[in-house]
């Protein structure tokens, strides 16, 4: 079947620039009291680890995609803050900022979204977060503030142009263009995924298009042609991203099972269920995740060339204990390299994915996060803490013995929802942090009931675990990034999306 290729977009920015300044996040005023930092700057420490191979049909490796790169690696070769004198600047956008990109001039090139609303792809300069240039996409945007569907996963391609899947079931293909955002091509989707929303599209090594429906489809599109197939996953659900490998593998995982995707161009074009991997999915929807299952995007380990094609690693939902999974990922089948329980019984789950430091994997506990959209943000207004259970874990693998353990293990910072990064070039893992209401009244030494809602940039020393500073954001409920990432920009700087909009946070 052919995707019906639809007029593009209008653009609702003119050619000629027209820079707007941004305004300020507005904070709870309780916050004026907060202690801004904790710890102290620090030298950069490299880490160093095998490069993940740069993918062709995509942005420079730490620029494309919410993940960095087509492995999901959730690292960056390039610094983020030290610490040093840190300045946070706020865009007011009125809607989560998500998933950030960068073009060939280190501009940012965001989705943001808003509950009712369209959601509008965004130019931004990425030293004020002014906007350049916006274009409105087709669709509006549910009541549902968990919904990932319409651009919370998109990519920047080689050639500076955005592939969106939009509301209205189509991939929407925009060009940066000089300070313009330039529509190229529109595919529309709905005559194989009907009213299913696009969760997320990546390209193949070879520059199709993947992409994969809440409901279940797997399907690819050529660009060149139009031609689309798919593969339904009958009675799965897919909440998570994808990832791709030079081998010409897709991995996906659904809320039952891995899976490695291959394109079968003998049988007619077509994705094929190269193998399957059912994991323990538990008992239970979890405070935190988005579905029963795993919430992680599928995270890349080591070259397709190398030992059992490479591996793959995601948790699962196990009950008691959730694990980090740690498979082969190459066309022979997924042998089991190793697992690792984290976290408490009971109270671990992991909305985010994994972040790859050379073999090793960082997991985050999300356990808790309060997802019932408008009561948690009516709630966090009237003053009541989502307070979610601590942790983070570095599990270290070990490929020759094939087994897995604990790095280290954090028991107190609190990572509601974020996706945390690494900076190979700093040695520090990047987190957004929510301290619970006792843990502020007695750092602040107040017997104040009512404690403000605090959001903190975490640097953490990935080797150790060990805290080595603690920036405030802001205080408040438009300062909750809701799942979205912390990303390094070129420079150095860390930026979140917030419901509010967008934050960067830097060295002065």
């Amino acid at each position: 079947m052919a995707a019906a290729v639809l007029p593009p977009l209008t653009a609702a920015a003119p050619a000629a620039a027209v820079t707007l300044p941004a305004l300020s996040i507005p904070g709870d005023p309780r916050g004026a009291g907060l202690t801004r930092f904790t710890g102290q700057a620090v030298a950069p420490r490299p880490v160093a680890v095998p490069p993940v191979p740069q993918h062709p049909f995509m942005a420079a490796n730490g620029s494309s995609n919410v993940h960095g790169d087509a492995y999901q690696s959730d690292t960056y070769e390039g610094p983020g803050p030290t610490g040093r004198e840190l300045a946070v600047r706020s865009r007011l956008q009125g809607g989560l900022c998500g998933s950030v990109t960068f073009d060939s001039r280190g501009r940012i090139v965001t989705v943001c979204m808003t509950p009712g609303h369209s959601p509008r792809l965004m130019l931004l300069d990425p030293n004020d977060l002014a906007a350049v240039s916006s274009l409105t996409l087709p669709g509006k945007a549910g009541s549902s503030l968990t919904e990932v569907s319409g651009g919370g996963y998109f990519y920047l391609d080689q050639l500076d142009r955005a592939v969106v899947p939009t509301k209205d079931g189509t991939l929407q293909v925009v060009a940066v263009r000089r300070d313009a955002l330039v529509p190229q091509a529109r595919y529309d989707l709905r005559p194989v995924i009907g009213s299913s929303g696009i969760v997320s599209v990546l390209p193949d090594w070879s520059g199709r298009m993947w992409f994969v429906t809440g409901s279940g489809v797997v399907g690819v599109l050529d660009p060149a042609t139009g031609a689309v197939s798919t593969h339904v996953l009958h009675g799965e659900t897919i909440a998570n991203s994808i990832a791709v490998d030079e081998s010409g593998g897709v991995f996906v995982v659904s809320d039952h099972a891995l899976y490695r995707f291959d394109f079968d161009a003998p049988a007619g074009g077509r994705p094929v269920v190269t193998w399957r991997a059912a994991y323990d999915r538990g008992s239970r929807h979890k405070p935190g995740q988005l579905g029963q299952g795993s919430g992680t995007t599928p995270t890349l380990i080591g070259p397709a060339s190398g030992p059992g094609g490479g591996y793959v690693a995601i948790t699962d939902n196990a009950d008691p204990r959730m694990k980090v999974l740690v498979m082969e990922r190459g066309k022979a089948g997924p042998e089991k390299v190793c697992e690792q329980p984290v976290f408490a019984p009971g109270r671990g789950a992991d909305e985010n994915s994994l972040v790859a430091v050379g073999g090793d994997l960082v997991v985050e506990n999300n356990y808790g996060y309060v997802v019932e959209d408008h009561a948690l943000l009516k709630g966090m207004a009237g003053g009541r803490q989502v307070d979610t259970e601590p942790g983070l874990a570095r599990v270290h693998v070990d490929y020759t013995t094939r087994t897995c353990s604990l790095a280290w293990s954090d028991s107190v910072e609190r990572v509601p929802s974020v996706v945390s990064k690494v900076s190979l070039a700093t040695g520090l893992l990047y987190t957004f942090t929510h301290p619970s209401a006792d843990e502020l009244r007695s750092a602040h030494r107040t017997g104040t009931a009512a404690m403000p809602d605090a959001w903190y940039l975490t640097a953490l020393d990935v080797r150790t675990g060990e805290r080595v500073w603690s920036r405030l954001v802001g205080s408040g409920p438009l300062f909750n990034d809701h799942y979205a990432p912390v990303t390094l920009g070129r420079d150095g700087s860390a930026y979140v999306g917030v419901v509010g909009g967008l934050v960067r946070i830097t060295d002065s």
